[in-house]
């Protein structure tokens, strides 16, 4: 007889690495607004940060092969009226990235191989139809030149930025402001979660609200919710008693969690950032100076703590590099 006391697992001794001084970005001002999102979104060519600008919104575009002490006359992509909120890089297009701004609209901008002279004015297309800001923006993972926006106005909007036409506008499903929206894996589902307390899942073809779940965590502050690539639902929010939880969630019965667990008191909104291949997920908080990261497996507890990377810096802002951007000749497997 023997007894496994320790579970198996590929990734039980996995371990974060800060960058080296020389291979940091210096000097940026992030954008100062008090807004949920990550601030920054990253690819295997560039980094991009939202930053502050007077009078308007602008984010700055930096490659990663050069790193170091940003030129404060750096030039930026402004375009916006109001602060920018959200940015997403195209996975199909390295060059192509979008934004969501204060100021009602969405644009879609091509960013040059080389550095540009002067500070880059005029998007590629511009995306009309909030009637309020737009904080959250999320490209389809399978199919091109589809883009989702996510308004202040309680509307998702479904646009094809080729011909900078809508699509499809969701209305009349969200009661409450919306805190954030996930694809599934191929794309056919959405999960949002919004300010009403409920998670949806929510089929665009259809057009119609294929699950919910009403408060998922007991807490009032805002609930983040993610698909996994088998189909289940990663969420994170708080308990009545104010305690950070994360919850894993099947949709064929949404009623009990697979998995509920609590974590810690802080007050930060965990942002959950879910790598499928290796079936972990990351969770960053803001103002937090760590990140936790969790296996998640079929067999109990489902959701499996595997280690916390500690840093002297709280974070403000996270960005989570594709598949494709990893070193693999050093064994990484998430930056």
């Amino acid at each position: 007889m023997s007894r496994r006391v320790v579970r198996q697992s590929k990734f039980r001794h996995v371990f974060g690495q800060p960058v080296k001084a020389d291979q940091m970005y210096e000097d940026i001002r992030v954008s100062k607004v008090t807004w949920d999102s990550s601030f920054c979104a990253v690819n295997p060519k560039f980094v991009a940060i939202i930053v502050e600008s007077g009078g308007g919104g602008a984010f700055i575009v930096l490659p990663l092969a050069k790193t170091g002490r940003v030129d404060k006359n750096h030039p930026l992509v402004t375009g916006h009226t109001a602060p920018v909120l959200d940015i997403d890089w195209c996975p199909h297009n390295d060059n192509v990235i979008a934004s969501a701004s204060e100021d009602t609209t969405v644009m879609v901008w091509q960013i040059p191989d080389y550095v540009p002279v002067r500070s880059i004015t005029e998007p590629v297309v511009t995306l009309e139809g909030h009637s309020k800001r737009v904080g959250i923006i999320s490209w389809h993972p399978t199919a091109r030149n589809v883009l989702l926006s996510a308004g202040c106005d309680n509307l998702v909007i479904l646009w094809n930025v080729g011909t900078g036409e809508m699509l499809l506008a969701l209305e009349d499903m969200h009661t409450d402001l919306i805190y954030n929206v996930g694809w599934n894996r191929n794309g056919s589902l959405l999960v949002t979660t919004c300010k009403d307390k409920k998670v949806r899942v929510i089929d665009p073809r259809k057009q119609q609200i294929v699950a919910e779940k009403t408060k998922p965590h007991d807490g009032a502050r805002p609930i983040r919710a993610i698909f996994m690539a088998d189909g289940k639902i990663f969420t994170t929010g708080f308990s009545k008693m104010s305690e950070r939880q994360l919850g894993l969630w099947d949709l064929k019965n949404f009623e009990d969690p697979i998995a509920l667990q609590e974590m810690d008191t802080s007050n930060g909104v965990l942002l959950p950032f879910y790598d499928p291949d290796s079936s972990i997920v990351y969770l960053c908080g803001k103002g937090d100076s760590s990140i936790r990261y969790f296996e998640i497996t079929d067999e109990a507890p489902y959701v499996h703590y595997l280690n916390t990377y500690s840093s002297k810096e709280p974070q403000r802002g996270m960005g989570f590099m594709p598949k494709r951007g990893l070193d693999v000749s050093k064994c990484e497997i998430a930056r």
